[in-house]
């Protein structure tokens, strides 16, 4: 019996201590410098390096805006390129403090992989992108094509079920890495292209023709897809939620990175507690009262960055949707700072 005891205090000990060395996270971001986000290697609108290494899309800007957040340096961050397999373990053993990287979340990833989900920067769906050429005008029509997914998603399983569910014939060709599967659609060793809609009207964008690839209509799944930091670490997540929040309380506030200063003078209660004005929100989650202000100030709003990343004028061209404001019918909520 003490045997037992003596395993089980160890063994508490262990948890315990793996535990510990991750439990300040704010404080190893300032003893470093920066904060390291993982992302994906390449999706444009989300997260894509350009010819000088620089880093766009909507969920860069979600890790630029915690940058701001604690550094007032919304450039006070740097990124990880990671595929599908490694994103998780990159997470858990602290090589990365924030993944924002097109992950769905659903409950076994919420509950199984010690994480911990901070929102949804972009409410999508999977569908299936073809050739024009092939005639094809719905998913209905897909039985027996060879279709391109990447492994370790949740692309497989809603596709598996999709196809299981209306007695199609499920033909996949299954590669390691998005780029080699965008690469296998346009040489053609694949009739299909399946992930989230988002991306592949991202990938669409980047072809030599793009008008020579249509999007099917139908959506076979949810994907909410967000940031995601480690269990373990309150302040942490804390932190990342509440700038994420900021971001959409801004926009519904009307404060923009333009008028930002000029709302400093505002007499709207809500608008002097976001920018720090009044009240100190930024104290009990260890940063500036001002923490919000940076954000809008450096990085601006969520409408902001959708639109300058994935918004009908870019090359993306999607429009808000599900991704509006719940005041103009969409998704997007964010709890009062207060």
């Amino acid at each position: 019996m003490k045997k037992t005891l003596v395993t089980f205090v160890l063994a508490a000990s262990v948890s315990l201590g793996a535990t510990a060395a991750h439990a300040d996270i704010l404080s190893d971001v300032k003893a470093k410098g920066y904060i390291q986000c993982g992302v994906t290697g390449g999706v444009a609108g989300f997260s894509a390096p350009d010819a000088n290494n620089v880093w766009t899309g909507l969920e860069v800007d979600f890790c630029r805006a915690v940058a701001a957040a604690v550094f007032n340096n919304a450039d006070a961050v740097r990124f990880t390129p990671l595929t599908s397999q490694e994103r998780f373990a990159a997470l858990s053993a602290g090589e990365i403090d924030i993944l924002s990287r097109t992950t769905t979340w659903t409950m076994s990833r919420d509950t199984d992989l010690g994480i911990s989900f901070i929102g949804t920067m972009y409410y999508d769906g999977q569908g299936f992108m073809v050739r024009k050429a092939d005639g094809i005008n719905g998913a209905l029509e897909l039985s027996g094509a060879a279709i391109c997914i990447e492994s370790g998603t949740t692309t497989e399983l809603n596709a598996a079920d999709y196809f299981a569910a209306n007695n199609l014939e499920f033909n996949t060709v299954v590669f390691v890495d998005q780029d080699e599967v965008v690469k296998a659609y346009e040489d053609g060793r694949c009739d299909v292209y399946t992930t989230d809609a988002s991306a592949l009207a991202a990938e669409r964008s980047k072809f030599a023709v793009p008008d020579d690839h249509i999007i099917l209509p139908e959506i076979i799944s949810k994907e909410p897809l967000g940031p995601v930091v480690r269990q373990g670490d309150d302040l942490w997540f804390k932190i990342n939620r509440w700038s994420y929040y900021a971001l959409l309380e801004a926009e519904e506030l009307g404060v923009t990175s333009a008028n930002v200063d000029e709302m400093l003078g505002s007499d709207n209660p809500a608008i002097k507690r976001l920018l720090g004005v009044e009240g100190d929100f930024g104290t009990p989650i260890g940063l500036n009262k001002d923490w919000a202000y940076q954000i809008v100030k450096l990085v601006g709003n969520y409408g902001e960055a959708f639109e300058r990343n994935v918004g009908p004028s870019t090359d993306i061209g999607l429009e808000r949707g599900l991704n509006a404001l719940w005041t103009n019918g969409g998704l997007q909520y964010a709890p009062p700072i207060r």
